[in-house]
Protein backbone atom coordinates (compact mmCIF):
# COMPACT_ATOMS: atom_id res chain seq x y z
CA UNK A 1 0.00 0.00 0.00
CA UNK A 2 1.34 3.45 -0.96
CA UNK A 3 1.50 5.63 2.17
CA UNK A 4 2.64 8.75 0.34
CA UNK A 5 0.27 11.59 1.32
CA UNK A 6 -1.55 13.70 -1.23
CA UNK A 7 -0.76 16.91 0.65
CA UNK A 8 2.14 18.06 2.81
CA UNK A 9 1.39 21.20 4.84
CA UNK A 10 4.62 22.94 5.86
CA UNK A 11 4.21 25.45 8.70
CA UNK A 12 7.27 27.33 10.01
CA UNK A 13 6.60 28.97 13.36
CA UNK A 14 8.19 31.06 16.07
CA UNK A 15 6.45 31.56 19.43
CA UNK A 16 2.92 30.63 18.30
CA UNK A 17 1.91 28.24 21.08
CA UNK A 18 -1.59 29.72 21.48
CA UNK A 19 -2.47 29.30 17.79
CA UNK A 20 -1.31 25.72 17.30
CA UNK A 21 -4.27 23.75 18.78
CA UNK A 22 -6.87 25.77 16.84
CA UNK A 23 -4.86 25.67 13.63
CA UNK A 24 -4.37 21.90 13.90
CA UNK A 25 -8.06 21.26 14.49
CA UNK A 26 -8.99 23.47 11.54
CA UNK A 27 -6.60 21.66 9.20
CA UNK A 28 -7.87 18.26 10.41
CA UNK A 29 -11.47 19.27 9.71
CA UNK A 30 -10.68 20.40 6.15
CA UNK A 31 -8.56 17.34 5.37
CA UNK A 32 -11.17 14.90 6.71
CA UNK A 33 -14.04 16.69 4.97
CA UNK A 34 -12.34 16.35 1.58
CA UNK A 35 -10.83 12.93 2.38
CA UNK A 36 -7.26 13.98 1.68
CA UNK A 37 -4.30 11.97 2.91
CA UNK A 38 -1.94 14.47 4.45
CA UNK A 39 0.90 15.33 6.76
CA UNK A 40 1.46 18.49 8.79
CA UNK A 41 5.11 19.47 9.16
CA UNK A 42 5.62 21.99 11.95
CA UNK A 43 9.07 23.59 11.91
CA UNK A 44 9.76 25.26 15.25
CA UNK A 45 12.26 28.04 14.61
CA UNK A 46 13.75 28.10 18.12
CA UNK A 47 10.57 29.11 19.99
CA UNK A 48 10.83 29.99 23.69
CA UNK A 49 7.12 29.94 24.60
CA UNK A 50 6.46 26.19 24.75
CA UNK A 51 5.51 25.77 21.08
CA UNK A 52 7.60 22.60 20.76
CA UNK A 53 5.96 21.00 23.78
CA UNK A 54 2.57 21.83 22.27
CA UNK A 55 3.58 20.17 18.97
CA UNK A 56 4.62 17.04 20.89
CA UNK A 57 1.25 17.04 22.66
CA UNK A 58 -0.67 17.44 19.39
CA UNK A 59 1.34 14.62 17.83
CA UNK A 60 -0.09 12.17 20.38
CA UNK A 61 -3.62 12.67 19.04
CA UNK A 62 -2.73 13.02 15.35
CA UNK A 63 -0.09 10.71 13.83
CA UNK A 64 -0.06 12.85 10.65
CA UNK A 65 1.86 15.54 12.51
CA UNK A 66 5.63 15.79 12.12
CA UNK A 67 7.84 18.20 14.01
CA UNK A 68 11.27 19.67 13.44
CA UNK A 69 12.86 21.89 16.09
CA UNK A 70 15.78 24.21 15.43
CA UNK A 71 18.26 24.73 18.22
CA UNK A 72 18.05 28.49 17.68
CA UNK A 73 16.13 31.00 15.58
CA UNK A 74 17.23 30.93 11.94
CA UNK A 75 14.30 32.66 10.23
CA UNK A 76 11.33 31.72 8.09
CA UNK A 77 13.37 30.83 5.00
CA UNK A 78 15.33 28.24 6.97
CA UNK A 79 12.11 26.72 8.29
CA UNK A 80 10.65 26.45 4.80
CA UNK A 81 13.83 24.98 3.36
CA UNK A 82 13.97 22.20 5.95
CA UNK A 83 10.22 21.63 5.68
CA UNK A 84 10.55 21.27 1.91
CA UNK A 85 13.22 18.63 2.39
CA UNK A 86 10.93 16.63 4.68
CA UNK A 87 7.75 16.97 2.58
CA UNK A 88 6.54 13.77 0.85
CA UNK A 89 3.16 14.87 -0.50
CA UNK A 90 2.35 15.27 -4.19
CA UNK A 91 1.31 18.86 -3.42
CA UNK A 92 3.09 20.98 -0.82
CA UNK A 93 1.14 23.75 0.90
CA UNK A 94 2.87 26.43 2.97
CA UNK A 95 1.04 28.59 5.45
CA UNK A 96 1.74 30.70 8.52
CA UNK A 97 0.96 29.48 12.03
CA UNK A 98 -0.72 32.68 13.25
CA UNK A 99 -4.22 31.79 11.93
CA UNK A 100 -4.10 34.61 9.38
CA UNK A 101 -4.11 31.99 6.59
CA UNK A 102 -7.27 29.90 6.20
CA UNK A 103 -6.96 26.11 5.69
CA UNK A 104 -10.28 26.33 3.82
CA UNK A 105 -8.26 27.53 0.81
CA UNK A 106 -6.29 24.28 0.58
CA UNK A 107 -8.71 22.19 -1.55
CA UNK A 108 -8.86 24.81 -4.31
CA UNK A 109 -5.09 25.31 -4.22
CA UNK A 110 -4.68 21.53 -4.50
CA UNK A 111 -7.02 21.47 -7.48
CA UNK A 112 -5.08 24.23 -9.26
CA UNK A 113 -1.87 22.20 -8.96
CA UNK A 114 -3.24 18.72 -9.73
CA UNK A 115 -6.00 19.41 -12.24
CA UNK A 116 -5.09 22.79 -13.74
CA UNK A 117 -1.41 22.03 -14.17
CA UNK A 118 0.19 24.89 -12.26
CA UNK A 119 3.71 24.44 -10.90
CA UNK A 120 3.15 27.02 -8.18
CA UNK A 121 0.12 28.96 -6.96
CA UNK A 122 0.60 32.00 -4.76
CA UNK A 123 -2.11 33.42 -2.51
CA UNK A 124 -3.14 37.05 -2.91
CA UNK A 125 -4.46 38.71 0.24
CA UNK A 126 -6.44 41.33 -1.62
CA UNK A 127 -8.02 42.65 1.56
CA UNK A 128 -5.48 42.87 4.37
CA UNK A 129 -5.72 43.49 8.10
CA UNK A 130 -2.04 44.31 8.69
CA UNK A 131 -0.86 47.67 10.05
CA UNK A 132 0.24 50.30 7.52
CA UNK A 133 3.89 49.83 8.60
CA UNK A 134 3.68 46.35 7.06
CA UNK A 135 1.41 46.95 4.08
CA UNK A 136 3.39 49.82 2.55
CA UNK A 137 6.74 47.93 2.45
CA UNK A 138 4.88 44.89 1.10
CA UNK A 139 3.36 46.87 -1.77
CA UNK A 140 6.75 48.38 -2.57
CA UNK A 141 8.41 44.95 -2.70
CA UNK A 142 5.63 43.49 -4.79
CA UNK A 143 5.92 46.30 -7.33
CA UNK A 144 9.72 46.08 -7.49
CA UNK A 145 9.70 42.28 -7.76
CA UNK A 146 7.11 42.34 -10.57
CA UNK A 147 9.25 44.77 -12.53
CA UNK A 148 12.51 42.92 -11.99
CA UNK A 149 11.23 39.35 -12.39
CA UNK A 150 8.55 39.68 -15.04
CA UNK A 151 6.17 37.59 -12.87
CA UNK A 152 2.76 39.23 -12.62
CA UNK A 153 1.80 38.42 -9.03
CA UNK A 154 0.15 40.88 -6.65
CA UNK A 155 1.43 39.35 -3.40
CA UNK A 156 4.80 37.60 -3.54
CA UNK A 157 5.09 37.53 0.25
CA UNK A 158 1.84 35.71 1.01
CA UNK A 159 2.65 32.71 3.23
CA UNK A 160 -0.16 30.63 1.73
CA UNK A 161 1.20 28.95 -1.40
CA UNK A 162 0.90 25.60 -3.17
CA UNK A 163 3.64 23.77 -5.06
CA UNK A 164 4.22 20.62 -7.00
CA UNK A 165 6.56 18.42 -4.97
CA UNK A 166 9.14 18.63 -7.76
CA UNK A 167 9.28 22.41 -7.34
CA UNK A 168 10.19 22.38 -3.63
CA UNK A 169 12.75 19.65 -4.22
CA UNK A 170 14.45 21.76 -6.91
CA UNK A 171 14.95 25.04 -5.07
CA UNK A 172 16.74 26.27 -1.97
CA UNK A 173 15.61 29.11 0.26
CA UNK A 174 17.80 31.16 2.60
CA UNK A 175 18.12 34.64 4.12
CA UNK A 176 14.81 36.44 3.47
CA UNK A 177 14.37 34.65 0.13
CA UNK A 178 11.04 33.07 1.11
CA UNK A 179 9.26 36.14 -0.23
CA UNK A 180 10.89 35.58 -3.63
CA UNK A 181 10.18 31.84 -4.01
CA UNK A 182 8.17 32.41 -7.23
CA UNK A 183 11.24 34.13 -8.71
CA UNK A 184 13.52 31.27 -7.62
CA UNK A 185 11.06 28.73 -9.07
CA UNK A 186 10.92 30.57 -12.39
CA UNK A 187 14.72 30.70 -12.45
CA UNK A 188 14.75 26.92 -11.90
CA UNK A 189 12.51 26.42 -14.95
CA UNK A 190 9.01 26.22 -13.40
CA UNK A 191 7.16 28.83 -15.41
CA UNK A 192 3.47 28.02 -14.91
CA UNK A 193 2.86 30.24 -11.91
CA UNK A 194 -0.67 31.16 -10.86
CA UNK A 195 -2.42 33.28 -8.26
CA UNK A 196 -5.52 32.87 -6.13
CA UNK A 197 -7.31 35.46 -4.03
CA UNK A 198 -7.34 34.18 -0.45
CA UNK A 199 -8.76 35.27 2.87
CA UNK A 200 -6.63 37.31 5.23
CA UNK A 201 -7.72 37.03 8.83
CA UNK A 202 -6.70 39.38 11.65
CA UNK A 203 -4.06 38.00 14.01
CA UNK A 204 -5.82 36.30 16.92
CA UNK A 205 -2.90 35.51 19.24
CA UNK A 206 0.63 36.76 19.79
CA UNK A 207 2.40 39.61 18.03
CA UNK A 208 3.75 40.13 14.53
CA UNK A 209 7.38 39.22 13.86
CA UNK A 210 7.76 41.94 11.21
CA UNK A 211 10.47 44.51 12.01
CA UNK A 212 12.50 47.20 10.26
CA UNK A 213 15.38 44.76 9.77
CA UNK A 214 13.15 42.66 7.49
CA UNK A 215 12.54 45.73 5.33
CA UNK A 216 16.29 46.26 4.91
CA UNK A 217 17.10 42.57 4.48
CA UNK A 218 14.29 42.17 1.99
CA UNK A 219 15.71 44.95 -0.19
CA UNK A 220 19.17 43.40 -0.10
CA UNK A 221 17.76 39.97 -0.93
CA UNK A 222 15.86 41.46 -3.87
CA UNK A 223 19.17 42.73 -5.22
CA UNK A 224 20.73 39.33 -4.57
CA UNK A 225 18.01 37.33 -6.29
CA UNK A 226 18.15 39.65 -9.30
CA UNK A 227 21.90 39.16 -9.60
CA UNK A 228 21.83 35.43 -8.87
CA UNK A 229 19.06 34.76 -11.38
CA UNK A 230 21.29 36.15 -14.12
CA UNK A 231 24.83 35.42 -12.97
CA UNK A 232 24.56 32.94 -10.06
CA UNK A 233 26.08 30.07 -12.01
CA UNK A 234 28.62 32.21 -13.89
CA UNK A 235 29.67 35.25 -11.81
CA UNK A 236 32.67 35.68 -14.13
CA UNK A 237 30.26 36.74 -16.87
CA UNK A 238 29.42 39.84 -14.81
CA UNK A 239 32.61 40.66 -12.93
CA UNK A 240 34.90 39.48 -15.71
CA UNK A 241 33.15 41.57 -18.34
CA UNK A 242 33.25 44.77 -16.30
CA UNK A 243 36.77 44.03 -15.08
CA UNK A 244 38.04 43.51 -18.61
CA UNK A 245 36.35 46.71 -19.78
CA UNK A 246 37.87 48.76 -16.94
CA UNK A 247 41.32 47.26 -17.50
CA UNK A 248 41.19 47.93 -21.25
CA UNK A 249 40.14 51.54 -20.62
CA UNK A 250 42.98 52.02 -18.13
CA UNK A 251 45.51 50.32 -20.35
CA UNK A 252 44.37 52.47 -23.28
CA UNK A 253 44.98 55.61 -21.23
CA UNK A 254 48.39 54.35 -20.16
CA UNK A 255 49.35 53.49 -23.75
CA UNK A 256 48.27 56.91 -24.96
CA UNK A 257 50.31 58.57 -22.21
CA UNK A 258 53.37 56.55 -23.22
CA UNK A 259 53.06 57.48 -26.91
CA UNK A 260 52.44 61.11 -26.00
CA UNK A 261 55.51 61.17 -23.75
CA UNK A 262 57.81 59.59 -26.34
CA UNK A 263 56.71 61.41 -29.48
CA UNK A 264 54.54 64.45 -28.72
CA UNK A 265 55.54 65.92 -25.36
CA UNK A 266 57.83 68.92 -25.81
CA UNK A 267 57.64 70.31 -22.25
CA UNK A 268 59.33 67.38 -20.48
CA UNK A 269 56.46 66.94 -18.01
CA UNK A 270 56.61 63.73 -15.98
CA UNK A 271 53.85 61.17 -16.64
CA UNK A 272 53.16 60.92 -12.89
CA UNK A 273 52.33 64.62 -12.83
CA UNK A 274 49.48 64.21 -15.29
CA UNK A 275 45.87 63.56 -14.23
CA UNK A 276 45.40 60.98 -16.96
CA UNK A 277 48.04 58.77 -15.31
CA UNK A 278 45.97 58.36 -12.16
CA UNK A 279 42.80 57.71 -14.16
CA UNK A 280 44.62 54.95 -16.05
CA UNK A 281 46.12 53.48 -12.88
CA UNK A 282 42.79 53.49 -11.02
CA UNK A 283 40.92 51.90 -13.95
CA UNK A 284 43.47 49.07 -14.27
CA UNK A 285 43.42 48.39 -10.51
CA UNK A 286 39.59 48.31 -10.41
CA UNK A 287 39.53 46.13 -13.51
CA UNK A 288 41.95 43.65 -11.96
CA UNK A 289 39.93 43.54 -8.72
CA UNK A 290 36.66 42.94 -10.55
CA UNK A 291 38.24 40.16 -12.58
CA UNK A 292 39.61 38.59 -9.39
CA UNK A 293 36.15 38.90 -7.74
CA UNK A 294 34.65 37.01 -10.67
CA UNK A 295 37.29 34.29 -10.40
CA UNK A 296 36.70 33.87 -6.66
CA UNK A 297 32.93 33.88 -7.26
CA UNK A 298 33.34 31.00 -9.71
CA UNK A 299 35.28 29.01 -7.10
CA UNK A 300 32.70 29.68 -4.37
CA UNK A 301 29.70 28.84 -6.58
CA UNK A 302 31.21 25.49 -7.42
CA UNK A 303 32.31 24.48 -3.94
CA UNK A 304 29.71 25.92 -1.53
CA UNK A 305 27.78 23.18 0.28
CA UNK A 306 27.09 24.73 3.70
CA UNK A 307 24.71 27.60 2.94
CA UNK A 308 21.70 25.67 4.23
CA UNK A 309 23.27 23.92 7.19
CA UNK A 310 21.07 24.24 10.26
CA UNK A 311 21.38 22.63 13.68
CA UNK A 312 18.26 20.60 14.39
CA UNK A 313 17.79 19.80 18.07
CA UNK A 314 14.97 17.26 17.83
CA UNK A 315 12.51 15.64 15.40
CA UNK A 316 9.32 13.64 15.82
Amino acid sequence: MNNKPQISIVIPLYNEVESLPELTRWIEEVMNKHRFTYEIIYVDDGSKDGSWEKIQELKKSNPNIKGIKFRRNYGKSAGLNVGFEAARGDVVITMDADLQDSPEEIPELYDMIVNQGYDLVSGWKKKRYDPITKTIPTKLYNWATRKMSGINLHDFNCGLKAYKNTVVKSIEVYGEMHRYIPVIAKWAGFTKIGEKVVQHRPRKYGVTKFGIERFINGFLDLMSITFISKFGKSPMHFFGAWGTLMFVVGFGFALWLGIDKLFLDTKGKLIAERTEFYIALTAMIIGSQLFLAGFLGELVSRSSSTRNHYLIEEEI
